[in-house]
């Protein structure tokens, strides 16, 4: 089976009648979960950004608070699925802000783990990494908006 383009089913979706429609967001809801969380994002949580960042910090932290330390590689194995959670819960929201805001609190919670961990390659390149695509985030904002999270990161990383 051959998939239509974007626009093809944009067009073919202004062709249909709104109880048709709402069948087939249903349906696609019901098919996976992440459809089902970007649908709770968009029509419960998209209005207030503010609160959305909250509530996946309050998540973040305490994912953190729950890594398991008495092995590195597990440490690693949570710590990785943590930042996954981060991503997936970022391209919810359009707005770039909001995966600056969520990146830089991960980093901020994964700061002592790098203490606690100094030898871990694997840790070091997560860290590295998340650094370059926050450096590279930032700079798709405004010039007011830079400075202000240049300096945040500066004090706090």
């Amino acid at each position: 089976m051959e998939t239509q383009s974007i626009a093809a089913i944009k067009k073919e979706l202004t062709h249909i009648s709104e109880p048709e429609l709402l069948a087939i967001c249903l349906r696609l809801i019901k098919f996976k979960k992440a459809n089902k969380e970007l649908a709770h994002y968009l029509l419960f949580e998209a209005q207030d950004e503010n609160a959305y960042v909250a509530k996946i910090n309050a998540l973040i932290k305490e994912r953190f608070n729950e890594t398991p330390t008495h092995s590195a590689y597990f440490a690693m194995k949570h710590i990785r699925k943590t930042l996954k959670l981060v991503n997936q819960y970022s391209a919810y929201s359009d707005l770039v802000q909001t995966e600056i805001d969520l990146l830089l609190f991960f980093l901020e919670e994964l700061k002592p783990f790098k203490k606690y961990y100094p030898h871990q390659l694997v840790l070091s390149n997560l860290w590295d990494r998340q650094l370059v695509k926050l450096h590279k985030l930032v700079a798709k904002l405004h010039e007011d908006l830079q400075y202000d999270y240049e300096r945040r990161m500066n004090y706090e990383l």
